[in-house]
């Protein structure tokens, strides 16, 4: 197919169609699941009734009405260039941001292209020796993130889908509290999912676990340190919140590296996207539920501005 063309048909830039095809090249793609057993794996994935129910209206079935031949390029091609980094523990756009508001085929593109790489992914696994309580608890975080983006009127996807690569990759695992990624600068990375309160025992368990977990399945690789970048990190929070809250706690861990402005993602958008789940929502209409929430709140509104932190401290 002509790329121009098919750029033109998707409604975004070329260039990224052209990425796509060069990340691609002639690389296998993988087939999706069958769709009878569709919904007992969307619920192992956690995927809620609702967004199951869109995943399942849009099904890539043959002569679907639905996919178009530049869509059914995009996701075989897609899935191609996912399945070729397995392995790969970096951020990774799948392609490129679709306009969701033309059906459930264009919404959920990237979330079949997930749904196809499982064989892959747990193959990856079990070569790794990985249990599968870890592989499908990691795995989960799709329907986590369906969850979210839907809370986020579809605001919050474009992220999320490249995201989603590092646990279609093996590239990312979750253990207890934390998601650890691997990484090949000697550091794990964590993440903190929404999934509870980050109680210093809970982050303590999930660092112990994946002391273990690392060298058992990974014996080629080497890490000497946890590491992290967050606004969650960012010590002007000490302003507004309990010397003893699990957020001032879990700072507390990490040897701050020094500040940076262009180093990480927008700190202001990432509080709103992490602390309210909304980036268009005016400050006077967010809730104030928590000290937290004001604390950005208040913040903001007095034209100060929110910091992206790194940080890492010794495995």
């Amino acid at each position: 197919m002509d790329l121009d063309d098919i750029a033109s048909r998707l409604g975004v830039p070329v260039a990224e169609v052209e990425r796509v095809h060069q990340l691609a090249g002639d690389r296998p793609s993988a087939p999706l699941p069958a769709k009878a057993d569709a919904p007992a794996i969307l619920e192992r994935l956690a995927v809620r009734a609702d967004d199951a129910a869109e995943i399942m209206a849009g099904w890539p079935d043959p002569g679907s009405a639905l996919w178009t031949p530049e869509l059914s390029w995009l996701l075989d091609r897609s899935i191609a260039l996912v399945r070729g980094d397995l392995g790969g523990h970096a951020w990774l756009a799948p392609g490129p941001e679709l306009p969701r508001d033309r059906g459930p085929a264009w919404r959920h593109l990237y979330v079949y292209g997930y749904l196809a790489l499982l064989d892959v992914v747990t193959g990856y696994h079990r070569d790794h020796g990985i249990p599968d309580a870890v592989t499908w608890t990691t795995l989960a975080d799709l329907g986590r993130n369906l969850a979210v983006d839907r809370r986020m009127n579809r605001e919050g996807w474009p992220v999320m889908q490249a995201w989603l690569t590092l646990h279609a990759r093996g590239g990312l695992y979750e253990l207890g509290r934390l998601q650890h990624q691997r990484s090949d600068d000697g550091s794990l990375g964590l993440h903190i999912p929404e999934s509870g309160p980050m109680t210093p025992a809970a982050i303590d368990a999930s660092l112990a676990e994946a002391r273990a977990f690392f060298p058992r399945h990974f014996p080629d690789e080497r890490y000497t340190s946890f590491s992290c970048g967050s606004w969650l990190l960012d010590p002007q929070l000490r302003e507004y919140l309990p010397a003893d809250s699990n957020i001032v706690r879990f700072q507390q861990r990490f040897e701050l590296e020094p500040y940076e402005k262009d180093d990480g993602p927008d700190a202001d958008v990432e509080v709103l996207r992490f602390g309210f789940r909304t980036l268009t929502t005016p400050l006077d209409r967010l809730p104030r539920d928590s000290v937290l929430q004001r604390a950005i709140i208040d913040h903001l509104r007095a034209g100060r501005h929110w910091h992206w932190r790194q940080g890492q401290f010794p495995i």
